[in-house]
């Protein structure tokens, strides 16, 4: 029993942050758990080769696509109602895939997974954001849900490969069930449900759908190029429409009285700085994943479960690293971990650009994970602590869909150009001396990435904080705008402001 309402707050938040980090976790999860079961999944549901990349590519496309809109549906809608339907979505889909006959039907349920994922994740970032609004509490959360986030990515390549080769293909999407109802268990003993909320704002639903179709457009454009190749008409034309919507959504955004997403979020510096940061790391995380997973399939000639083990000094090293720079940055300004953890990752990767075809795990692979997952375990908390400082609790869900869609526009953008690059250097051979150049050239230009975002690091975001209050006008909140909306969750107070946070 509880003694007091404090011990029942605390349990409360303990819950929520839980509930937040498993479904990060299961988000994350997803994004990798099916590569290593294509060639199950092709041979039994009698996909065509050129369709194949559709599941892995479907997934990312409406998970891109739909972040904006989850974003916003959260400050209009609140976040625990955003939250719940995602995640029904999301283990809907996940069932209807695992039991799929047809090649659509499980191009279908992928879809219906990144709609779902897309209300999630900015959902349960916004949850936390407003939970835990200041001091090493909030520091600590978002050190959580950053560690999930990074473990959920690397396990999805050990989970699908020991569940394709022991329990069957149909096991990677129907291990998200479980863990779904994990996270709305969690949820409803944190934040009990409250009537619908009265909103006095329209949903922008021209900003929705420009924003959603820009976005999907783009992503769209460039996961196509592993077939089209980025100089094809498709290509050009995906992403030349791309950029025409998303101009017209700049457009209607600068115009809005309730807009999807507020220009005026885009001049504080730590939350342009942050997601900019988000951007470049996630390139090169995604990127180091992929090209290390085809190293040691392709090159070292390891099977899929050993592939996905292989992983787990990476798991361990992002954990760790994940947990310290939540000390660091309790009392300290982001950018204290933001530089070295850049650093090191980019470090880590130049070491990784030294492999050859003739290297093993514990010559080429072992220590530069671990130096490469320290550096990304040090970058990604405190990166979300700095894109919501000084964020109004009304545009949290605002705020946390931007840095979820740097996110991944970063990682879909990353993978897809360097893997441009790698083709390049290798050709149409399927040697392993020319496989191992091609890949060792990608994770050079990856150290690169994150020197940009160490550089990011140093010169955007600002480096002290500022105890001014948060700005309280800008496009969409002036005197002729409506009123801000009425979450499903007590109003959290601002976040104390930082320096570079527009008034």
């Amino acid at each position: 029993m509880y003694r007091n309402l404090g011990d029942v707050l605390r349990g409360r938040r303990a819950a929520l942050l839980a509930a937040a980090a498993v479904a990060q976790f299961v988000v994350a999860l997803d994004m990798a758990v099916v590569n290593v079961a294509l060639p199950a999944i092709r041979d039994a549901l009698g996909f065509a080769p050129l369709d194949l990349s559709w599941v892995v590519h479907v997934y990312a496309l409406t998970f891109g696509g739909f972040l904006l809109l989850g974003g916003r549906a959260c400050d209009l809608y609140g976040p625990r109602r955003l939250f719940v339907a995602g995640l029904v979505v999301f283990g809907a889909c996940s069932l209807a895939g695992g039991l799929a006959q047809e090649p659509w039907q499980l191009v279908a349920a992928r879809a219906g997974q990144g709609v779902g994922a897309a209300a999630t994740a900015p959902a349960a970032l916004a949850l936390l954001t407003t939970t835990f609004t200041d001091g090493p509490a909030r520091v600590r959360a978002l050190g959580v849900w950053s560690g999930m986030n990074a473990l959920g990515g690397a396990l999805g390549v050990l989970a699908g490969g020991v569940l394709t080769q022991y329990a069957g293909w149909r096991w990677v999407m129907l291990v998200n069930l479980p863990i779904v109802a994990a996270a709305l268990v969690l949820v409803h003993a944190a934040v009990p449900s409250a009537p619908r909320p009265v909103r006095r704002e329209a949903p922008d639903a021209l900003g929705a759908l420009l924003a959603t179709g820009g976005t999907g457009l783009l992503v769209f454009g460039v996961v196509r190029t592993d077939v089209q190749g980025w100089g094809s008409r498709g290509t050009l034309a995906a992403l030349g429409g791309s950029a025409l919507v998303l101009a017209a959504f700049v457009l209607v955004e600068s115009r809005a009285t309730s807009p999807l997403l507020r220009l005026g979020l885009l001049r504080s510096r730590w939350v342009a700085g942050a997601d900019l940061l988000v951007f470049l790391a996630a390139a090169g995380q995604f990127a180091s994943f992929y090209f290390v997973s085809l190293y040691l399939q392709q090159v070292l000639g390891l099977g899929a479960a050993a592939t996905g083990a292989a992983f787990l000094p990476f798991c361990a090293g992002s954990v760790a690293a994940t947990v310290a720079a939540t000390r660091i940055t309790a009392t300290r300004s982001p950018r204290t971990a933001l530089v070295p953890g850049a650093l090191l990752a980019a470090a880590g990767m130049a070491w990784f650009a030294r492999i050859s075809p003739h290297g093993g795990f514990l010559t080429d692979v072992l220590g530069p994970s671990l130096l490469t997952s320290v550096g990304i375990g040090l970058v990604f908390a405190p990166a979300a602590a700095a894109a919501t400082t000084g964020v109004r609790p009304g545009e949290a869900g605002m705020a946390s869909g931007l840095l979820n869609s740097a996110r991944q526009l970063g990682g879909c953008i990353g993978v897809a150009t360097l893997a441009t690059v790698a083709a390049r250097r290798t050709g149409a051979s399927t040697d392993p001396g020319a496989l191992s150049d091609g890949y060792a050239l990608a994770l050079a230009v990856t150290a690169v990435l994150f020197l940009l975002a160490a550089a990011v690091a140093v010169f955007v975001l600002p480096r002290r904080p500022d105890r001014r209050p948060a700005p309280s006008t800008g496009p969409g909140t002036g005197p002729g705008a409506a009123p801000p909306a009425v979450a499903d969750t007590p109003a959290a107070p601002p976040a104390k402001r930082m320096e570079g946070t527009p008034s």
